[in-house]
């Protein structure tokens, strides 16, 4: 097994400099998303979330981003999840997008709100059955006695759904993060990596560079 500490990688496959940024942060987000999608393709979308409960203690998950615009970014989870509770008590989050195979991250911090009903209506109905039948058998983040208990509460739910309508759980929806702070980070070698950052100010974005 490899010495932890001789693990290292020399990050050379590209470069970001000022003129190379889109004024707008949410532009500059979908180049990078269209670029890593052309690369990554299906997981593209996965990121990591951390919240913070009401006294400052944090945590973090993967998860699947589900959609961006102006408006912000969104997922869908359990309301009543490890994160649906902090976020609940401190409505804010970072996420943090690392596309490997680009060298490239994304970090975006923001205010997190939830969906309308409407919007999160509207996501249920297009996942797949099992998806959506696995949000009302999933207790998530409770603990649970073994995997058997689950399984039967798909396989009870997957019956019960056959004669009435499968719709979306009431403690089952989407947020959205409203970002107040974007960063771009490009690997570089010998770690002096290129990091960007946009703050919002009076309707404009701020941008300045960061030391790596």
């Amino acid at each position: 097994m490899n010495n932890i500490q001789e693990l290292r990688q020399e990050y050379i496959k590209s470069h970001l400099n000022t003129d190379d940024l889109h004024p707008d942060p949410f532009t500059q987000f979908r180049y990078w998303f269209n670029d890593a999608i052309k690369v990554i393709h299906s997981d593209a979308n996965a990121m990591m979330l951390a919240t913070a409960d009401q006294n400052g203690k944090p945590s973090a998950r993967m998860l699947l981003l589900k959609g961006f615009d102006q408006n912000g970014f969104t997922f869908f989870t359990n309301y009543e999840s490890r994160k649906g509770q902090q976020l609940a008590e401190n409505p804010y989050a970072t996420m943090v997008f690392y596309w490997k195979e680009l060298e490239r991250q994304v970090r975006i911090e923001g205010r997190v709100d939830k969906t309308s009903r409407k919007e999160s209506d509207e996501y249920f109905n297009i996942r797949p059955e099992g998806s959506k039948i696995g949000a009302w058998a999933s207790p998530q983040s409770k603990p649970i006695p073994d995997r058997h208990y689950l399984d039967r509460l798909q396989h009870d739910l997957t019956n019960l759904f056959r004669s009435k309508p499968l719709e979306r759980p009431e403690n089952w929806g989407g947020y959205r993060l409203m970002p107040n702070l974007f960063e771009f980070w490009q690997g570089r070698e010998n770690r002096l990596h290129d990091r960007f950052e946009y703050l919002p100010d009076g309707g404009e974005w701020i941008i300045r560079r960061l030391a790596p």
